[in-house]
């Protein structure tokens, strides 16, 4: 199989790198065939979908290696991880890297949160001392090798302490060696437009799109206009699909077919070919 290009390839072409957010093979798939160029696994999205459960830190390494493994395994574009905060020290940030590169994925986010974490547009966050976090972000730029395995260094101090604090923790990512810098929830376009200024302009700046978070929604060509390289969109992809679900599953409790919802399901054979199922066929004997 043809090798996807680095992140770091993606973003030096010019266009903003949008990133959505994917939780499984299925939307994966969907997603590189509407032609997003690389998909991000959320953390968010799949502790929803694989736990029913809110984005705290419930997730374990194990659950999102496995889940980068079938991701990367689905697709022939660049799987970008959220791995929260490592799941550990030094030592098992180590390992998390070196496994996701194993498995073939492309990049991943780290975080300074206190784990277990929560998710960055909610409440009632910590975030551990910067001399605390940094050693996690060198052992994760070490463990990558020899490999165009792309580390971002995301802070969540803005919540916490201030928006000075998150941009002093932006700055020692940024010197650090980190592949990208992910100021998470500044709560204005001047708050992001700070951030822009304070960072070094060589390094790439992440913008996260949440629906209904503290950040407010900008298209990517204007978040490419302001400085942000990378677009991750983390939930669209899930919202839209809890809602069409919950659609679907009402009809069919309440009228007991699928009838009403005529022209919003797929075809079988439609399904299949998403799948490279295409026919129906057996498969042939061999002789």
């Amino acid at each position: 199989m043809k090798r996807p290009p680095s992140i770091a390839r993606l973003i030096a072409d010019g266009a903003p790198l949008v990133l959505p957010g994917v939780w499984d093979a299925l939307s994966a798939r969907l997603a590189a065939r509407a032609g997003f160029r690389a998909v991000f696994v959320s953390g968010y999205a799949l502790s929803a979908t694989r736990l029913a459960a809110g984005d705290l830190g419930l997730v374990t390494q194990t659950e999102v290696l496995d889940a980068a493994a079938r991701i990367a395994a689905a697709v022939d574009v660049p799987v970008v991880v959220d791995i929260d905060t490592g799941y550990g020290d030094e030592r098992n940030v180590e390992r998390t890297v070196r496994e996701l590169v194993r498995c073939g994925a492309a990049g991943c986010f780290l975080e300074d949160q206190v784990w277990p974490k929560r998710c960055g547009h909610l409440e009632g966050k910590q975030v551990v001392p910067l001399d605390e976090y940094l050693p996690k972000l060198r052992a994760a730029l070490a463990a990558r090798g020899d490999e165009p395995f792309h580390v971002t260094a995301r802070t969540d101090a803005r919540a916490v302490y201030g928006l000075d604090e998150a941009v002093r923790r932006a700055q020692a990512a940024a010197a650090a060696g980190a592949d990208a810098v992910f100021v998470e929830a500044p709560e204005s376009v001047a708050e992001m437009a700070r951030v822009r200024a304070a960072v070094p302009a060589a390094v790439p700046l992440v913008a996260n799109m949440v629906e209904g978070g503290k950040t407010p929604l900008r298209s990517a060509p204007d978040l490419a206009a302001a400085g942000y390289q990378i677009v991750v969109t983390p939930l669209t992809g899930l919202l839209a699909s809890v809602r069409a679900l919950a659609r679907a599953y009402g009809a069919l409790a309440r009228d007991g077919s699928s009838q009403a919802l005529a022209g919003e399901l797929l075809t079988f054979g439609e399904m299949n070919g998403l799948l490279g199922v295409g026919h129906l066929s057996p498969p042939e004997r061999r002789s």
